[in-house]
């Protein structure tokens, strides 16, 4: 069977990549793509490694069903360009950091995740951190719209991977 990695990144990997990174981990699950689809998230900044995603964050996912308290925050590395698929920023900043130490053979990786959405039109997943709840809302709004579209692609994706049957 086919394997396919996606990586979701954001600043510092405690809200957006982590709730982006439990959300489609809940849905490959459901969907039975968990042996075949691997998943995780980094940051483009190293502001936290090793911490557990915000404690906000931690407690609106849980509020729709997803646990993040098993991720923990770490910076993106040079080999996560070559070990993964799809490498998904959550606004302009990130992917140009994430394009800015991408070597150029890997370039075509790296996307926007709101590129998935399916229902919403929003250049990018916003940073909740300074704001209120609402921003955590929204986030997971769009996020988990972006996470079907997703989904879409990468059964897609792995469908164009299986070997023609012989007639």
């Amino acid at each position: 069977m086919s394997r396919y990695a996606i990586l979701f990144v954001c600043m510092g990997n405690i809200c957006r990549s982590p709730t982006a990174h439990g959300v489609f981990r809940h849905k490959i699950i459901h969907s039975g793509l968990a042996h075949t689809v691997v998943v995780d998230s980094a940051g483009t900044h190293n502001y936290h490694p090793g911490e557990p995603p915000d404690t906000r964050t931690q407690r609106h996912a849980a509020q729709r069903g997803y646990d993040l308290s098993d991720l923990r925050a770490r910076q993106i590395k040079n080999a996560d360009f070559a070990r993964y698929d799809l490498i998904l920023a959550m606004d302009w900043d990130n992917l140009a950091l994430a394009q800015d130490l991408c070597p150029p053979a890997h370039a075509h990786k790296l996307r926007r995740m709101t590129e998935f959405c399916l229902q919403f039109d929003s250049p990018v997943v916003p940073d909740p951190y300074y704001g209120g709840s609402q921003g955590f809302e929204e986030v997971l709004d769009l996020v988990e719209d972006a996470c079907e579209g997703l989904l879409r692609h990468v059964q897609r994706q792995l469908q164009a991977q299986e070997p023609k049957a012989q007639h």
